[in-house]
């Protein structure tokens, strides 16, 4: 056969070869562009280019359909059919797949599908590679140490079908961690942001607000466990509410299974979840924020199907108002739950109406609270009402009549992200956000700092 490199290309030969009776084929075309720093001054830095192939093959059978699902990186053109033939030996060996449905149909094809994949290279940095140098010398004046990295990817996928869907989608992403410490590393402050591009980016602001942070811990004070009136800022917040996003699917519900059962049987939905006029929602157009307008699921599991791949997606209110509104489902579940299709969209977004910033709601603190910097090493302790545990890591600082006092010791917290939304007093100003624990998969998100009365800081930590 002839040579074939293009990822459209390669997803047009790869449905050629097609002998299964429905077939899906994606290709990611991936680079990326990083930089690491420690000790105010850059360590590594590197572009890197990659390619997977997914193939997905459905036989049909008298007793239903069967799915197999190969994916191999770094595919060839000679590579092509012997991964076509194993996905449909794969579905051959099967039984009937429980999410078979069949193949979509219908949705435009992209203008774009022949076109070259997108690509990131250094360059993205150019505005930013000095400004943090700069940081790095202010840094050093001002007696602390920087570390951290900043990492760009760009994903061009292309989705093909024997059903005739020619969809392409390109995802930039990019993420920037930096940790400040004293030079004696006793004390440790963490910000993070999210970018398309590292425009706008400024690590002299980062810096300014990680110095103002060891300046609080100067000040130790220590804290016995408890529940205190706790802030928490987006980053944490958004934390949480993934993990709530990940557990809200619609069949685990109806089975019984999740914090989203309803007693007696069904789901909670309709039911109000916070006083607030809380929503909770998804968009593949949200500015900034823009991810696939169309399925795309590498594998079957309890959040996604391969048979839904190029699913056209829109705007998704999980919460509106307060109110229960939606549950993750796939066209099967939800065939199975009665419930509407609701696929998972790549983003998160939650808005509550307030105004003020974490600085301000910090301002209007009475009496005494506990402002976080972030979570981390979060598990889930009991389904049933999502609880989560989980430790606060680089600065917790102890709040009074307004003013930062000080720096109290790390703890661990048992808190379900249901419960606090109904226990929530105030909720601030949305902006974009990282989440420090799951920002390797999720990175997309928006979220106002919550104030909680009484969240749950069940032992102390010793941890950093």
């Amino acid at each position: 056969m002839s040579r074939v490199s293009k990822p459209y290309e390669i997803v047009e030969r790869a449905l050629e070869l097609s002998t299964a009776d429905g077939c899906v084929v994606i290709a990611d075309e991936e680079s990326s562009a990083n930089l690491r720093w420690a000790g105010n001054a850059l360590t590594t830095n590197g572009v890197t280019r990659g390619r997977t192939l997914t193939v997905v093959a459905t036989v049909d059978g008298a007793e239903g359909t069967a799915s197999g699902v190969v994916s191999r990186a770094a595919v060839t053109a000679d590579d092509l059919e012997p991964l076509v033939r194993a996905a449909e030996a794969a579905a051959r060996s099967a039984g009937p797949a429980e999410d078979a449905q069949p193949l979509i149909t219908g949705v435009p094809v992209s203008p774009d599908f022949t076109d070259a994949p997108a690509e990131t290279d250094s360059d993205v940095f150019a505005a930013f590679a000095p400004s943090l140098g700069d940081a790095f010398a202010r840094a050093r004046s001002g007696g602390r140490e920087l570390y951290g990295f900043a990492h760009h990817q760009m994903t061009s996928t292309y989705l093909g079908t024997s059903t005739g869907l020619r969809l392409r989608h390109d995802q930039p992403n990019g993420t920037l961690e930096l940790n400040a410490k004293s030079p004696d590393r006793t004390r440790s402050a963490w910000a993070g942001r999210s970018t398309r591009d590292f425009k706008g980016v400024d690590p002299a602001e980062m810096d300014a607000e990680l110095a103002r942070r060891l300046g609080w811990a100067e000040r130790r004070i220590d804290l016995p466990a408890g529940r205190y009136e706790t802030l928490l800022p987006p980053t944490a917040v958004a934390d949480l509410l993934i993990y709530q996003l990940w557990s809200s699917t619609a069949r685990d519900a109806t089975e019984g299974r999740t914090v989203f059962s309803k007693p007696g049987g069904g789901t909670r939905l309709g039911e109000t979840l916070s006083p607030l006029p809380l929503t909770l929602r998804s968009d593949p157009h949200a500015p900034g924020l823009e991810s696939a307008p169309f399925v795309i699921a590498h594998s079957s599991g309890d959040g996604g199907s391969v048979f839904d791949n190029g699913l056209p997606l829109a705007r998704t209110d999980w919460v509106a108002d307060g109110r229960l509104e939606r549950l993750t489902t796939t066209r099967h579940t939800a065939g199975l739950t009665g419930l509407p299709v609701a696929p998972a969209v790549d983003n998160l977004i939650l808005e509550g109406g307030g105004e003020r910033s974490l600085e301000e709601m910090v301002a209007a603190t009475t009496g005494r609270a506990l402002l976080l910097t972030c979570l981390w090493y979060i598990r889930e302790v009991d389904p049933a009402t999502l609880l989560l545990t989980g430790l606060t890591r680089d600065g917790v600082y102890l709040v009074e009549d307004g003013e930062v006092v000080g720096e109290v010791n790390n703890f661990r917290f048992n808190e379900s992200p249901v419960d606090l939304l109904s226990r929530a007093t105030e909720a601030g100003r949305t902006e974009k956000t990282l989440p420090r624990e799951w920002g390797d998969w999720f990175t997309r998100a928006a979220m106002p700092a919550l104030r909680i009365p009484d969240f749950n800081m069940s032992s102390v930590s010793r941890g950093v």
